[in-house]
């Protein structure tokens, strides 16, 4: 029955102009205005992802966004350069380095961080 549909992603936050300027201006994505006041993001390759303003928003406590790198080490120093700040965990299934990387054996190499509405976001190294 959806087989011949286009699936998309779409995700809240509390405020849509900081949102802009940190995925436009911070992460160095296309950003677009939706005529209804929504943001859609632009990434090569899959479908657009909407973005949209919901008052009472709550952050998810999962990943909303995974971005393959080449090398994470590189990209992380230069997502701190900008201001951001990665995630650090010390559990029993995720352990983080002093740059906020998990270079787990049993998984890729990757680093958490959040946007400004406390979505958790992710580099991994592919």
């Amino acid at each position: 029955m959806l087989e011949q549909s286009k699936a998309f992603s779409s995700f809240a936050v509390d405020d849509i102009e900081k949102a802009k300027f940190f995925y436009q201006n911070l992460l160095g994505l296309i950003v677009n205005d939706n005529p209804m006041g929504l943001l859609e993001l632009k990434i090569p390759g899959v479908n657009d992802i909407l973005i949209y303003p919901k008052t009472n928003h709550e952050p998810a406590t999962f990943t909303i966004l995974n971005f393959k790198v080449r090398n994470i080490d590189i990209t992380v120093d230069k997502l701190v350069e900008k201001g951001i700040t990665f995630e650090q965990y010390n559990n029993e299934y995720i352990k983080t380095n002093e740059k906020g990387i998990s270079r787990g054996s049993s998984g890729p190499n990757i680093a958490w961080f959040k946007d400004p509405a406390g979505n958790i976001l992710s580099i991994i190294e592919a």
